[in-house]
Parts: structure tokens; sequence; C-alpha cells
């Protein structure tokens, strides 16, 4: 039987959401899931997992957050339809682990909320994807006081291999953010030149292999693939593109530098155009392996 220490309240059943799930799962966690859609929530029941409403998260040390926006996180910790809500029942046993790409503000909005419970706070955003969360190989980028941290510990262990703290709530948010901005900038750029080589002949699987260790190699190329993987899964769950991290994150991106005046005409640039790219390339991909 799992100990307190060793069960986890997992908000979020999504394909992030999921693969942790059933990583924790695999290495003896008892993991309590809360999602709105039943379909995805009995998909972690199935596997092992434990149907929670809101009150049944507080018998949990330790809740994790992995949904779309800090709006759907206040939904649960302040939602009137469970009695009582979640942030009443939150104490000093307790620490929030937030996974969600969302605002540095919203961060520290958040923490300030929930410390007031007396409860501990860790923004841990991640990259990696669901491939990586479901092996627990994720990096995990992590902000908050050092005792929330170590609190957070053995779930944040469990979850991935690189753990990156840098500093007070909204840090690893912006890391994360920074993050999204450069991979989705070598994602444009691969894109722009799969259409110029295309011209001259060359396919998009020799292009990609040339890139490959010399000076414009990249995750993202390396990984080619991915993206048409996550759109078509997003496609499946009904997903609006406007949603999607490829569309969201970068507008977060903007958002984060309207508030400090700072110019980012790249970023600008990429959130106009990269989302168009990564759908039409996920469609073109699918008709090519419908029409072999």
């Amino acid at each position: 039987m799992s100990t307190p220490d060793a069960t986890v309240g997992l908000v979020g059943a999504g394909n992030l959401g999921r693969a942790i799930g059933l990583n924790l799962l695999d290495r003896g966690w008892a993991v309590r899931t809360l999602d709105r859609s039943d379909e995805r929530q009995r998909f972690l029941v199935d596997a092992g997992a434990t149907a929670a409403t809101g009150p049944d998260l507080i018998d949990c040390r330790t809740i994790c957050f992995v949904v779309p926006d800090d709006r759907a996180i206040r939904e649960v910790l302040e939602s009137a339809t469970t009695s009582p809500p979640l942030a009443d029942g939150l104490g000093a046993q307790h620490t929030v682990v937030v996974i969600s790409t969302i605002l540095p503000r919203a961060g520290q909005e958040l923490s300030a909320v929930i410390k007031r419970t007396g409860a501990g706070y860790v923004e841990a955003p991640v990259t990696g994807g669901p491939d990586r969360a479901r092996t627990g190989e994720l990096s995990v980028y992590l902000a908050g006081t050092p005792d929330d941290l170590d609190a957070a510990a053995p779930f944040l262990q469990a979850i991935g291999t690189e753990h990156h703290r840098l500093g007070d709530v909204g840090a690893a948010a912006a890391t994360k953010l920074a993050n999204q901005l450069i991979m989705f900038a070598a994602l444009g750029g691969i894109q722009e030149a799969l259409r110029l080589t295309r011209r001259h002949g060359v396919s998009e699987d020799d292009l990609l292999s040339a890139l490959t260790g010399g000076t414009a190699d990249t995750w993202v190329g390396r990984n080619w693939g991915f993206f048409d993987r996550i759109a078509r899964d997003y496609n499946a769950a009904g997903v609006p593109v406007d949603q999607r991290p490829w569309s969201k994150d970068l507008r977060e991106v903007l958002d984060v530098a309207d508030e400090l005046g700072e110019s980012t005409p790249l970023a600008r640039l990429l959130s106009e155009t990269v989302a168009d790219q990564i759908e039409q390339h996920a469609l073109a991909t699918d008709d090519k392996a419908v029409t072999g």
C-alpha cells in the first residue's frame, strides 16, 4: 500500500498529464486523477489510478496541475461545486506543483493564494513531451522556496531526470516560455528551409540528415515529426488550435514582453506564422500516409 508521501493528486489527464500519471503508476505511486473529461480520466483509472473529486485531493500531500492555463487551476482551487473548495482544505502538509505553462505573473498570483493557506507552491513547467514524460525523463524548470522544492523532491525526481532550480516563482515560467520561443524559432526556420531546398530537388529526409551534426543541428530537426504527432493527438481530443502550445505559448511570450516593455519582433512574427505551418505540415503528412 502506498504511503501518503507516494500519493499524488494529478489534475489534468491530457497528453502530458496522462503520460506523467502512467509513469508514476509504473513507479508504485498512488495516483488520484481529476479531469473535466470522463474519457481522459477513465484512461488513467483503467491503468490503476483512482478517480478523484476536488475534496479527494486533500488527502494527497502533493497536488500537481497539468492543465491548459491558470484559469483551469483556479477553477479547481476555488470551484463552488466542490464542498469545500480545494483551496479551503489546503494546509502546511500540502505542496502544490504547477507543471502548466502559464505567465510568470499568473504563477506569482497563484503562489500568493496558495501560500496564504500554509501550503507550499512549486513552479515546475517541463519540456520533453509526452514520450519523455512516460518514461520519467523530462527536463524540469523549477522555482520556489528551498523548503517547498525539497518537499516536492520525491515527486519531481519521479517525473524528470534534469532539474534546474532557477529562483523565485516566475523564473521557471519565464524560462519555459524562453524555451518555447527558441524551439518555435527553430521550427519556423526549418519549415522555410524545407521549402527552399525542395525547389532544388532535396527531399525532406535528406535535408534533415544533412543538418544533423552541423551548425544548424537542432532538437526540432532531430525529432522531426514530433509536432505532427502532437497535432494529431490534439485533433483527436478536439483541442482548439488557439489553445495548442504553438499558439498559446507564443501568445504568452508576447504578453510577457508587453508587460516588461521589451521588443520581441521575432516572437510576434512566429505567433503569426508557426501555428499554420505546424497544422498544414501535420495535415500534409496525414494525407501522404493515406495516399501512400
